[in-house]
């Protein structure tokens, strides 16, 4: 039995004959994959908001994504990139977080959480709050009477925020309310409480700024007693004491180590 070899310009065309078709195979499902794609019936027909809506509308969220929600919702259902939608409504006001997920056949599901304020940041009214996790972000909340102020680098707001909640309980015990809290550029702490008298606390450690006001609210029954007036301001940064004024009234308690000596006349 004998064979007989194919001559090279024939196995060439058979080469070139599959390649061909497979070239053909690849651009049919391609277009056909294109157009299963751009089918009406993929087409994007609603979103629903879940979560924290306390601040959200449909029609503050429309105005907010504008012309950007028809660009990017223009685009098929399966080909939507769900980062960028979850970006655009982490930008609307009020929103901490956003998770976008897919509901088939045609709809997205949008859930959403909300800043939680808890202070302002800087100047009441400012425009700047801070939320439940020590975050800046810029809203105008709806009852900012009941908010404190927090002040100081940006970066540090958490450690600012995290320091006022261990502040205020002991405040409160003697009926005082502390309304600001500012860490300074020079890294010293400063507090206001709401009858306008300021504290110095000066610096350190969560520990031993707590400390230098529990020496001074130990002693603040009896301050009240002796100086019935209004507290105008009190200077904790003494190493064994604290500076009170009174209104009417100034008195220091144990001065500072160091201190030179008034000269005598």
């Amino acid at each position: 039995m004998s064979s007989t070899e194919l001559p090279l310009d024939v196995k060439l065309m058979a080469l070139a004959t599959q390649l061909l078709l497979g070239a053909f195979v690849l651009l049919s499902l391609g277009a056909l994959g294109t157009w299963a794609v751009r089918h009406p019936a993929w087409a994007l027909k609603g979103i629903s908001v879940h979560g924290d809506v306390t601040h959200q509308s449909a029609v503050g969220l429309r105005a907010h994504l504008g012309t950007r929600m028809k660009t990017q919702f223009s685009a098929s259902f399966l080909t939507l990139d769900l980062q960028q939608v979850r970006e655009l409504f982490e930008q609307a006001p009020w929103v901490r977080k956003a998770v976008v997920q897919r509901e088939f056949p045609n709809r997205l599901r949008v859930t959403l959480e909300e800043h939680q304020a808890v202070a302002w940041w800087g100047q009441s009214g400012s425009g700047q709050l801070v939320n439940s996790q020590g975050e800046v972000f810029e809203a105008s909340p709806d009852d900012s009477d009941a908010l404190p102020e927090l002040a100081g680098p940006k970066e540090e707001s958490a450690h600012i925020l995290a320091l006022y909640q261990r502040l205020r309980p002991e405040l409160e015990r003697f009926e005082l309310n502390l309304e600001r809290l500012e860490l300074t550029e020079r890294g010293s702490w400063r507090a206001r409480l709401d009858s306008g008298a300021v504290m110095e606390l000066g610096r350190g450690s969560p520990d031993e700024l707590l400390a230098r006001l529990h020496r001074f609210t130990a002693t603040l029954a009896q301050l009240t007693q002796r100086y019935p007036t209004a507290l105008q301001s009190v200077d904790l940064r003494y190493p064994n004491g604290y500076a009170l004024r009174m209104r009417g009234v100034t008195t220091l308690a144990e001065p500072p180590k160091n201190t030179p000596a008034k000269p005598k006349r």
